[in-house]
């Protein structure tokens, strides 16, 4: 066991709220084409202003796009409430955990060797976990949200597993499939569910490989359209949480019809570019057209700082944030995740900034999807972004405290624990210096366990810990019971 500070994000005063924008704007763009509403759907045009295009680039700085200030709004309204919270795209595996004496090499061709060599003794049961996207639905389920898993799983023992995991965390799965093919083709290797060989030196180092590592087309290539099943699930979810990772399995094209879809539909948009976002940024036409639709019409984007500056080219998290925020066009919340020392959420009223809790560090695998659950919680909710990222500094922080994700990400109890114990990790010179480099008087908010000395003279609003962490554990502590009395 080795010991971090692990850091999550906490945000604003009071009664500040996420923003919700009651319909969805749209700009006419000849490479963001929006299909039309099927006529089911009770469709409300009130007014139309003539919109140009806009022009995407992408470059060493990133995705690069101008606005026009004439936009095309189109309120919908979808009758009915929305049957799901959370539905996530993609990324639906299998994580096959091994200790490992040395981590895969890097050249190509050895590292396949490497994982072909692996791949020849199926593992035991006991070093196989659910991962992708399946850590962030286990934890956004954990926490009382009603959750959705869209994505291909093989009909073999790998994807039965896969199955019976999310069955048991009340986790409903969207198959995606080519409606033609499922007969047919269903024993080929590329029906096959996606394995991720998830190596662990003696150091704790982590190494990754699948398939998917070895071949230029993503593993489920044949996948071409969306299916009936999959848009009404869209449509019934309030959030559609897409990661970098989804680009592995998924054709970029269909990445970009289910954002499309779920724009069409209300459905928030909450991105992860992870990892996976420098090398799109610079990967193929339509992952780059991809990226930058994501990067404009997501609601919520989440990113480390590296990742912020690796798009925008600005090493400043604050200001890589800014950047992302001014050019989005539904994006309401930037989260920059900044490792131990914390995290920022900016929106366009302000900036919000949180330490981390202290905890000991097992694996930190699975504590950036526990993270965005809680986000999408406390989003969900309408709940003060404060609070909202004081959970999510919790669930992440909690995941952290145990082995590998999937069925080991942070119980609720774990989390209400957390709280209970409020062990921050303030920093205060990191804050001044890092708040210093903003030129902009905004609004900024800053999570605090005292209210003397250092950050807390200054012109920042300070939320007091024991009053956010009361108040969350009201709520938590509620979902707590009704969850131990319903099962």
């Amino acid at each position: 066991m080795h010991h971090q500070t692990l850091t999550l994000n906490p945000h604003t005063p009071t009664p500040n709220y996420g923003l919700r924008c009651p319909f969805p704007s749209f700009i006419k763009n000849p490479r963001l084409t929006i299909p039309h509403l099927k006529p089911n759907y009770a469709t409300h045009r009130n007014h139309v202003v003539m919109a140009s295009h806009i022009p995407i680039s992408c470059s060493s700085n990133g995705v690069d796009v101008s606005v026009s200030d004439h936009r095309r709004i189109f309120p919908f309204n979808f009758p009915g409430e929305k049957e799901f919270d959370v539905a996530t795209l993609g990324n639906l595996c299998v994580d096959v955990v091994l200790n490992v004496p040395n981590l895969p090499p890097s050249a190509f061709d050895e590292r396949k060797s490497y994982m072909e060599q692996l791949s020849k003794s199926p593992p035991d049961k006991k070093y196989w976990e659910a991962g992708g996207n399946c850590n962030m639905a286990i934890a956004a389920a954990r926490l009382g949200l009603r959750c959705s898993a869209i994505g291909h799983i093989g009909n073999e023992v790998y994807g039965n597993f896969l199955l019976d995991v999310l069955h048991d965390e009340g986790i409903n799965v969207i198959a995606m499939r080519e409606e033609d093919d499922i007969i047919k083709t269903s024993s080929s290797s590329e029906y096959e569910t996606l394995l991720c060989w998830v190596l662990v030196d003696p150091l704790q180092r982590h190494g990754f490989c699948s398939r998917a590592d070895f071949s230029k087309e993503p593993a489920f290539a044949w996948m071409k359209t969306l299916s009936d099943e999959v848009k009404l699930n869209i449509q019934k979810s309030q959030v559609l949480f897409c990661n970098g990772y989804g680009f592995d399995e998924l054709p970029a094209c269909l990445i970009s019809s289910a954002l499309e879809y779920a724009v069409e539909v209300n459905t928030s948009i909450f991105f992860d570019p992870g990892p996976k976002g420098k090398s799109l940024a610079v990967g193929t036409p339509e992952e780059q057209d991809a990226l930058a639709k994501l990067l404009r019409f997501s609601d919520v984007l989440l990113l480390t700082s590296e990742e912020a500056e690796s798009i925008t080219g600005l090493r400043n998290p604050i200001a890589a944030g800014k950047e992302l925020l001014s050019k989005g066009i539904r994006t309401k919340w930037v989260i920059i995740k900044m490792g131990s020392k914390g995290s920022v959420l900016i929106t366009r009223s302000g900036i919000s900034c949180a330490p981390s809790f202290k905890v000991n560090v097992m694996d930190t695998v699975g504590c950036g999807d526990s993270f965005v659950a809680a986000i999408a919680y406390g989003y969900i909710h309408n709940m003060p972004l404060v609070h909202t990222l004081t959970i999510a500094n919790a669930v992440g922080a909690a995941t952290a405290t145990g082995c590998g994700a999937g069925r080991n990400v942070a119980h609720l109890q774990e989390v209400v624990r957390l709280l209970k114990e409020s062990n921050l990790n303030e920093d205060d010179n990191y804050w001044n210096k890092l708040l210093e480099e903003n030129p902009n008087k905004d609004d900024i908010t800053i999570l605090s366990k005292t209210t003397v000395n250092g950050i807390k003279n200054r012109f920042f609003n300070h939320v007091d810990l024991q009053k956010v962490v009361s108040e969350v554990l009201h709520k938590l502590e509620v979902a707590l019971a009704d969850g131990i009395l319903s099962s």
